[in-house]
Parts: structure tokens; sequence; C-alpha cells
């Protein structure tokens, strides 16, 4: 039996890796993290042109009908290379609407949102903390109106799939009003979100109710442990290249056996995780019982791995670690990202008890 990756699946991961290493190098990384703008077009439509915006999207609607597991090895290879943009819930908002949306609503939206023409993002977080389906208290009738936060580049999305009471779903499409966007100021921003106050704003629901929700949340857990995985192990690469030319007392800090204990320990950290992950993607399309367990071991598990190799990237680059100066600064704060969004690492932990009935 083959546990690894397909020809197919690993070529995908090295056509976005080869992406990123000519439109996302450090320069342009730098660039789109210190600009002002929260929104690269040109950078996405580039993703979009390599299918990206349309992977989990069914053929028949113009995506890639690819399951879990392609989108969060694509979510890795984003990670590793800290890439800016909206994947995250554009891809969120896309499996909404392909597991839960009604005909029309599919038909309205998926073609356009495959080819990258619509951008899509989800609202899930109520203030408090509010991330899981049953935390959500936003009354839906005819319009919607209270707070939503930390919305992934709402103010450029053109759909928002939105967490309602109950755990259901809605529809709203922002051209037509109602909403009002305020820019959140995160630590990442790689990933920028933005708070939404709605006013009354029209809404449609998403016939596939809270199963549909429970599903979405579960999606967005893999991708961010994906995440995680990519942008720990790229910390791992870059410590280690690090500490293989910084000289000091007149040889490499490699040398320093107090180092080479912390690199290793690094790499043993991160590694385990990919099979984590690969089951957790698995298990969304091929063992659904085991799916939201798996789901949330991963995103805990992952979460706190990434953000514990992100210090210890700091620390092995000593006094430069610290600084705004130091590429090592934005993968610390995607890991601030990743452990944090769906909720954290607790929140999980606590769920994968219960699920297994402990």
């Amino acid at each position: 039996m083959d546990f690894g990756l397909s020809d197919e699946q690993r070529l995908l991961q090295d056509t976005v890796e080869q992406f990123l290493a000519k439109e996302n190098d450090a320069t342009r990384l730098r660039a789109r993290f210190d600009a002002e703008e929260a929104f690269d077009a040109g950078f996405w439509r580039g993703m979009a042109e390599l299918g990206l915006a349309g992977l989990v999207i069914p053929e028949a609607q113009g995506g890639a009908g690819l399951p879990l597991l392609d989108a969060a090895l694509v979510a890795e290879t984003l990670g590793r290379g800290a890439a800016p943009g909206p994947f995250l819930g554009h891809t969120l908002a896309a499996l909404a609407l392909a597991l839960g949306g009604s005909a029309e609503q599919q038909q309205r939206w998926l073609p356009r949102l495959a080819t990258g023409d619509a951008l899509g993002s989800v609202a899930f977080a109520e203030p408090g903390g509010g991330w899981q389906p049953e935390d959500w208290r936003l009354a839906l009738g005819d319009t919607l109106s209270g707070v939503k936060e930390h919305v992934p580049l709402a103010a450029s999305a053109d759909v928002l799939v939105v967490g309602t009471a109950g755990g259901g779903l809605a529809l709203v499409e922002r051209e037509r009003g109602g909403v009002a966007i305020e820019a959140f100021p995160g630590v990442d921003r790689t990933r920028r979100l933005d708070t939404l106050r709605f006013e009354g704003a029209p809404a449609e629901v998403l016939p596939g109710g809270a199963a549909t929700a429970a599903r979405v949340r579960d999606a967005g857990l893999v991708l961010l442990a994906a995440d995680a995985f990519g942008g720990a192990s790229r910390l791992v690469e870059v410590t280690v290249a690090y500490a293989n030319t910084r000289e000091q007392f007149g040889v490499t800090i490699a040398h320093f056996q107090a180092l080479k204990h912390q690199l290793a320990n690094m790499a043993l950290e991160v590694e385990p995780g990919r099979g984590l992950y690969w089951y957790a993607a698995h298990a969304f399309d091929q063992a659904p019982e085991a799916a939201p367990r798996m789901a949330a071991l991963a995103k805990a598990h992952l979460g706190d791995r990434f953000l514990g190799v992100a210090r210890d990237a700091v620390e092995a680059h000593g006094g430069l670690g610290y600084t705004w100066e130091c590429d090592v600064q934005i993968w610390f704060k995607r890991a601030i990202f990743d452990r944090t969004f769906l909720g954290s690492s607790a929140v999980h932990r606590e769920r994968a008890a219960r699920l297994a009935g402990w």
C-alpha cells in the first residue's frame, strides 16, 4: 500500500512552489507585508490562473473538483512561502457553496469563484471569541444585523458566507449594501482581517444548514494545520541555513552543541505533523465519522508546533531575530494567526476529547 502522494499531487505542489519562487520572492514578500494595501489583485490573479481559486469547486461549475487533501497540499506550500492573499477564506466560501448552496446559488457564484473573477470569504467569529457554529448568535431573517470579527479580506470580497444562530449559514453579497467594514489591525499582514457590521444587510439562507457549517469549519481547521506545517518546515530550513553561515568565535554557530540540539528538536517537532494533517484531510472526504476529531487534533497540534518552532527560530537568530528587518517575524506572526483563527488549540483539544467520548 502506498502512503505517499501521487505524481499529480507532487506536481501540484511543485507548480505552486515555482510560482511563489518567481512571484513571491523575499523582496516581493517583504513589500507586500509592509504595504498599506490589504489585497494584491495581480498576485491573486496569478494564483487563480494556476487553478488555485477553484480547487474544491466541482468540475461542472468550472473548478478542479479535487479532494480536500489537494487543497491542503497547496495550503502547505503557501505556508512555506508565507504567501499573502485570500486563499483560505475564498476556498472555504467556495466549499460552503459547493456543499450546501442551492442550485441557483451554485450556478450564480461557483463558476465566477472558480476563475477568480469573484472573491469569496467567510465570516464566522463573533465578539467574545465565538468561532464554533454552536457559538454563533447572529440572528437571520430576511436581513442580517450584528457584528462579525476577524473576516479575511472582507473589503475585497464579492460574496460572504456568514455563520448564523443555530449553526446555519447565510450568503451576503457585499454590493447589495448594509455592510460596514472596518480594517482590523491583526499581526499577520500576509492575511489581512476586517470587522463587519451588518445593518439590515440582505441575506440568503444556504440550504445545507448546520451540517454544512460544521464541515466547512473542519475543512478550515485542516487548511490551517497544513499552512502551519508548511510554515514551520520553512522556519527549520531558514534557521539551519542561518546557523551554517553566522560566525561566532571564529566558527559558524552550527558547530555549537546546544544549538545543534535545538535545531534537531525543531525538526523533530515538525516532521511527524505531516501525516497528521494528511490523514485529517483524507478523513474529510473518505472517513467522515473520524473527520471532525482529526481536524481538531491536527489544528491544535500543528498550531502549537508552528508557534513553538517560530519562537525557537527567533532565539536561534539571536538579537537579529527580534527585529522587523528579520524575515523570521513574518512566519512568527503567521503562526499566531494559524493558532488563533477558528479557535485556539485549547478549544479544539477539548472538542477532540468530547468527540472521543472522554
